[in-house]
């Protein structure tokens, strides 16, 4: 190398690897997302935001391996009726999904959505965009600007059964950068499912904007495939007397990082954001979640459950911001953890900042161990040990697992949690 050569930057290689989709309509946003990410660069652990999680694995352009997860588990959601689309290592599988067809809504690819009126050019890039003040996100620019596929989907009633996003692993080293949009007219409501591994590794948005008095229910589970890497982010924008509730169920993986970014800017409107993840070994999950209130009269909820065994790492970074006009803010927020061993652990660094004066808004944070007292009152009854401990462990997730709305879902989402707390019994 002369003299006058630089060594490439992790940016400029990451960028160097990726092919931007040359026309359509989603171009302009495309280009304005890869000009943002030259000028924040990929995140670092010296980031206020990342000093918890290495990001390196998630920005280099060498392949990372996940071997393919067969088990012989019913797929989740399989008895629900539902409308599915499914993705295979981040490409949509027409064959394998069904017709896309369905009263009160329309769903599209994103790869074949041509339309230069397209109702999605006002929307895609649009909320990641927003979100990215004041904290940045990498990550979710470089999907912006190099996303391959995803589903817009444009709700204008209530449909009859919920839209299914299904990813399927084929490929041990597979890539995927998906993105969603997601358009919910007033009035109208939707129940998304996602699950499944969707590749090695996995850069996904979602970009949801909820009208006036319509209600978006999402629950997602994140597979058991051991050597999954994947970043997600949902950025949401509720406008007066909305609805957004997300729950994310997380079982095994090496790395996950799940951003949520919600803006209620419409009076009476409100937000859940909840997951509930069991970890094992070399397993670290980080819940990123930034809620800012600015209107009046609007609630949100934040509420994390981590159970983290041998040498399992966790972590949750969340914050309340509320504006100054925002009064009648109630805001609330729980992050929590069982540390089944001395070595495993819980990161935590929850957030308030508050500029109305008539709010309620609190937050706590808690990590702890097994009750020696209620596994000593089982086992007193009879109860085997590693029977006793699933039971408590499954205690400490229901607040958790009972934000989901549907009581359907919830039992399914509790039968796949005992089913993984049994293979892991010692």
């Amino acid at each position: 190398m002369s003299q006058t050569q630089t060594k490439e930057t992790p940016t400029e290689a990451l960028i160097k690897s990726k092919a931007m989709p040359g026309e359509g309509w989603s171009v302009t946003a495309r280009e304005d997302a890869l000009n943002r990410l030259v000028s924040m660069g990929v995140p670092h652990r010296r980031d206020e935001y990342w000093k918890y999680t290495r990001p390196d694995t998630l920005t280099q352009t060498d392949p990372m391996p996940a071997a393919v997860f067969v088990h012989d588990e019913a797929p989740l959601f399989d008895t629900l009726d539902r409308l599915k689309v499914v993705f295979v290592d981040g490409v949509f599988d027409a064959e394998a999904s069904d017709d896309l067809s369905l009263e009160g809504l329309h769903i599209e690819r994103l790869a074949t959505a041509t339309s230069d009126l397209h109702w999605a050019r006002d929307i895609y890039g649009t909320l990641e965009k927003n979100g990215q003040d004041p904290v940045a996100r990498p990550l979710a620019a470089l999907n912006t600007a190099f996303a391959t596929d995803g589903v817009l989907i444009h709700v204008t009633g209530q449909p009859s059964k919920p839209v299914s996003l299904i990813y399927r692993h084929k490929s041990e080293t597979s890539d995927a950068i998906l993105h969603h949009v997601i358009k919910m007219d007033a009035g109208s409501s939707l129940t998304l499912l996602e699950n499944g591994p969707a590749a090695a590794r996995l850069n996904k948005v979602m970009e949801v904007e909820v009208a006036d008095t319509a209600e978006f229910n999402h629950v997602r589970a994140q597979g058991r495939d051991h050597e999954r890497r994947a970043a997600t982010h949902i950025f949401a924008r509720l406008g007066a007397e909305s609805a957004f509730k997300s729950f994310t169920l997380t079982v095994n993986g090496v790395l996950t990082r799940n951003e949520c970014v919600i803006e209620l800017t419409g009076d009476d409107a409100h937000a859940t954001v909840a997951g509930a993840c069991v970890g094992d070994g070399a397993f670290l999950h980080d819940d990123t979640v930034f809620i800012t209130h600015d209107a009046v009269n609007c609630e949100s909820r934040q509420v994390f459950k981590k159970v983290l065994r041998n040498g399992a790492t966790g972590i949750f970074q969340g914050k309340i911001l509320v504006k100054a006009d925002a009064q009648k803010t109630d805001g609330y927020q729980i992050s929590q953890s069982l540390l089944l061993d001395e070595d495993s652990q819980f990161l935590a660094k929850p957030e308030l900042e508050i500029y109305a004066d008539d709010v309620a808004c609190s937050h706590g944070s808690t990590s702890g161990a097994i009750d020696e007292d209620a596994l000593f009152y089982l086992r007193a009854r009879g109860v085997p040990r590693a029977e006793a401990t699933d039971l408590l462990t499954l205690a400490f997730l229901a607040e958790a697992v009972e934000e989901i709305t549907s009581q359907e879902l919830r039992e399914e989402l509790n039968k796949r949690l005992a089913s993984w707390l049994e293979r892991h019994s010692s």
